[in-house]
């Protein structure tokens, strides 16, 4: 039996034999909702459990869980007719659950580690966002599978099709590219959808992370995407007024297809850590955005901020009626944007304009970890997925709670649980401005250099993975923090300027502990969705690193590929105070880009030829591009 007849089979046997769960089943299973989608009619809210293991569905007449269907990791979720279609993360498929019953009818397979789905009911497709692959999967319902990827130069997170179905939005979960460079930020790119080609690719402001989400407007004309906005620039002094980090709105011009401007919505003392789920009513008029950090819901008056924006504010506007004193010690952005439709550029620094104009209201939502949001067809019902309390919390226009539904009785959190829900909690920094998660997104990197000063100030690094930290040795580039725990204590005090209370930095160090790396997508494909054994090119790969000619593997060795000892290998940069660095782990490397302490290096080529040129970080002059190749590939397998 061929793969390929073998992936159709175990389709198929998975269609007839897929468990509708009862409602009742909960033992031992986490519930973790991540997103939410109602049905065309909106009489059925389809939710995402992503360790729970299934799709639920909820009747919105009586408010209770109805059924649930039983997936793998699922995350994304969108509607055409009574299928909701469910991204399975772990196994790189969508799922086509028929609501009715409960059951999977098809499972197309997609890339690796599908996240985002979002639908074209009126092509009779869908969109699936790959973070493994880096693509987009185009699944055509007609033909039964995948017609189409489109290549994405970033981890593809954040998904929206403007109305007309003819252009593809991908935002990418953080920046890609030179992290040296002046302007690092995270981008959109935007696919025509008829040729399958990229038509532009939208930069966002620097310090631009953290995108999960993106909403467009009925019209097509703009689109919003909420995302951290490091400023990474400076020193981690303090926090206070957004120094270290912000959080915002950036709104995109899709008929010029640029950036058009971003807002902050943070306020001036208080942080709006770690946006994530964003919902634009279909009038215009208001969107609503899931702080996931601050556990808050943050409602816009969307309308009026884009007249503001335009320089349209009225005459008659108390902001054009301020006395002299509050004039001589405040900005006032609006003025100034009426005067100069231009500096809308400087409302990214401006943590008071939403606020001075009332175009912001911040509400705390009833649960912890707010994640996916969705408004439901009349227009009057917002439903929040709550990640850490296992619920989706129903709450009207305002954000005025009406009901929140469990998705089932969970255990009482042990300590690896607790630590996720504090790795992921902005109100533990002060003034709440950003999470562990906010720089280590999914526990990993953001692509950002950070000047964190524990090896002195004005020489920023690149953030590293927290994968496996409790047993690769010294932590930080130069080694500096003895060990996980010591690292640990040191970002409560120095990154969120919090005292640890007794055991919060042991259970946070306990959650990332906890954390297992995903098999490379550049290996082997099995007929499950799974990834096994190396390519022939990463095997050729193998036998270079191995080599006594190349010498990759007297530093990177062991299980982890890291000798955890600091080596001189010639990469210090114009900043660096020192020349020593320590041995990076390779493991799950294919999703740490870019590469160095300080992220100079875009590719893994470029770390073997353009920063090796003196052989100190292993011999590899006297490779031929095709060796090159096959090096980093089987690195990239690791």
């Amino acid at each position: 039996m061929n793969i390929r007849l073998a992936a159709i089979v175990v389709s198929a046997l998975a269609a007839m034999l897929a468990a509708v769960l009862p409602v009742a089943q909960t033992k031992g299973v986490y519930r973790s909702p991540v997103e939410v989608a109602y049905s065309p009619d909106g009489k059925l809210l389809a939710v995402s459990d992503h360790t729970g293991g299934s799709v639920a569905f909820i009747d919105t007449g009586r408010n209770t869980v109805l059924r649930r269907t039983s997936l793998s990791s699922p995350w994304g979720v969108a509607w055409i007719g009574q299928h909701a279609y469910v991204a399975e993360y772990r196994t790189g498929n969508l799922a086509e659950v028929d609501a009715p019953t409960g059951r999977v009818l098809r499972r197309f397979a997609v890339g690796a580690y599908p996240r985002s789905v979002v639908a074209m009911p009126a092509a009779g497709r869908l969109l699936v966002a790959n973070s493994g692959t880096r693509d987009v999967s185009v699944v055509g319902l007609s033909k039964g599978g995948e017609l189409a990827r489109l290549p994405c130069s970033g981890e593809p997170s954040a998904l929206a099709v403007t109305p007309d179905q003819r252009l593809a939005l991908v935002g990418y979960l953080i920046p890609t590219g030179d992290a040296t460079r002046e302007n690092n930020g995270a981008h959109v790119a935007v696919f025509d959808l008829g040729s399958g080609k990229k038509i532009a690719e939208i930069a966002l402001p620097s310090g631009s992370a953290g995108l999960r989400d993106m909403a467009v407007s009925a019209d097509g004309r703009w689109a919003m995407v909420p995302h951290a906005l490091g400023r990474y620039n400076l020193p981690t002094t303090q926090l206070d007024r957004g120094w270290v980090n912000t959080n915002a709105l950036s709104i995109l011009d899709l008929k010029n297809r640029k950036h058009y401007a971003s807002v902050l919505l943070d306020h001036t003392q208080e942080g709006a850590a770690d946006p994530w789920g964003i919902v634009w009513s279909p009038d215009g008029t208001r969107a609503w955005i899931t702080l996931a950090g601050a556990q808050q819901l943050a409602c816009l008056d969307v309308k009026g901020m884009m007249r503001l924006i335009a320089g349209g504010l009225p005459d008659d506007s108390p902001l054009n009626k301020q006395s002299a004193e509050w004039a001589a010690t405040m900005k006032n952005v609006w003025q100034e944007i009426k005067a100069d439709p231009s500096k809308r550029s400087e409302l990214v620094n401006d943590l008071a304009a939403l606020y001075i104009a009332d175009l912001i209201e911040r509400v705390p939502v009833a649960g912890n970890g707010p994640r996916g949001i969705a408004l439901s067809p009349d227009g009057k019902t917002l439903a929040i997925a709550q990640y850490f309390t296992g619920d989706v919390a129903l709450v009207d226009r305002a954000g005025k709670p009406r009901k929140v539904v469990s998705l089932g009785a969970s255990p009482q959190p042990d300590q690896v649980r607790e630590g996720e829900r504090m790795f992921h909690d902005g109100t533990l920094c002060f003034q709440h401005w950003l999470s562990c998660a906010t720089c280590h997104p999914d526990g990993r990197a953001d692509g950002l250099n950070w000047d964190l000063l524990n090896d002195g100030m004005g020489n920023p690094k690149n953030t590293r993975s927290l994968l496996l930290a409790h047993r690769r040795g010294p932590m930080m580039s130069h080694g500096v923090r003895s060990s996980l725990t010591a690292a640990t204590q040191a970002g409560f005090r120095f990154i969120l300027f919090r005292e640890p209370t007794k055991g919060e930095a042991a259970t946070t160090e306990a959650f990332i502990r906890s954390m297992q790396p995903l098999p490379s997508p550049r290996r082997l494909r099995k007929p499950d969705g799974s990834f096994g054994g190396l390519s022939p090119k990463a095997l050729a790969g193998k036998a270079i690193f191995e080599s006594s000619k190349t010498r990759c593997a007297s530093c990177h060795s062991g299980p982890l590929f890291t000798d955890k000892k600091l080596h001189d290998t010639g990469t210090r940069g114009p900043y660096d105070s020192g020349t020593k660095f320590i041995t990076p782990t390779l493991v799950e490397v294919w999703r740490t880009a870019p590469y160095l302490h300080d992220g100079r290096a875009v590719t893994m080529q470029e770390v073997l030829t353009k920063f090796n040129r003196a052989n100190k970080h292993g011999v590899t002059s006297h490779l031929t591009p095709k060796q090159v190749d096959e090096l980093a590939e089987y690195v990239l397998s690791l």
